[in-house]
């Protein structure tokens, strides 16, 4: 179905200025505030004009659609997988990626605001936001004072789908350019299996073992698979 869901007369087949001025996403956000706005209205501001014969809001059920009506699915698309849609430009397309990820920023410092960390799953809310999404595997570290308060996060490395490098030197130098007294390492696994592999049980020893020697405690080891997680910490694999 195309055009507005409220609208049985045939309004999907004008454009959005011709619609009456209470029907248009603009005018409602306006007078209503955007909680009043489906998803599709709000990706329609976004998108501000349509194109090839439809309508913003055409292009934005469609994108919606495509993306199985899930947002965070919709917010890993680039530019050329956006474009793909009719009536949607490279702008449009830009427009909507820095739109999804101020949200997903603000998602990040909300949970920031917790400033220290006491269980995995504050762990993993923190780092959720960076790598949940991702289609390739990245390592990162959470920084923590001596109370465990968080210092900040830092990215170490990026790989493939399959994997990526985890330098103990570039690890360990991240948490001394902070004064970082303990950190949380994290990676990401794209496949959704929130398992450890033998390599990550052999990596998470030996940086261990080497946060000993520096006087850097490592507290966890978090995996991100999606909305799930594994704690080498509460599985006593640390």
């Amino acid at each position: 179905m195309s055009g507005h869901e409220s609208d049985p007369d045939g309004m999907a087949r004008l454009s959005i200025r011709e619609w009456a001025e209470d029907d248009r996403p603009r005018e409602r956000l306006m007078k209503q505030g955007p909680g009043a706005l489906s998803d599709a209205e709000l990706l329609a501001i976004l998108i501000r004009t349509g194109g090839a014969g439809r309508s913003a809001l055409d292009i934005a059920k469609s994108m919606l659609h495509g993306a199985g009506r899930d947002l965070d699915a919709l917010s890993v698309l680039n530019v050329d997988e956006l474009t793909r849609q009719k009536g949607m430009g490279p702008a449009k397309a830009i427009t909507i990626m820095a739109a999804l990820e101020l949200g997903k920023r603000r998602r990040w410092r909300r949970a920031n605001e917790r400033k220290r960390i006491t269980t995995s799953y504050e762990a993993a809310e923190q780092l959720r936001p960076h790598l949940m999404d991702l289609k390739h595997e990245e390592f990162w570290l959470l920084l923590l004072d001596r109370g465990n308060g968080v210092l900040g996060l830092a990215r170490v490395s990026q790989g493939g789908m399959h994997g990526t490098v985890a330098d103990p030197k570039l690890i360990f130098k991240a948490a001394l350019d902070k004064q970082a007294s303990g950190v949380i390492l994290a990676h990401n696994h794209p496949s959704g299996r929130a398992v450890p592999s033998e390599e990550d049980l052999r990596l998470t020893k030996k940086l261990v073992e080497g946060g000993r020697l520096l006087d850097i405690s490592v507290h966890d080891h978090i995996i991100i698979a999606g909305e799930e997680h594994y704690s080498f910490a509460d599985h006593g694999t640390l």
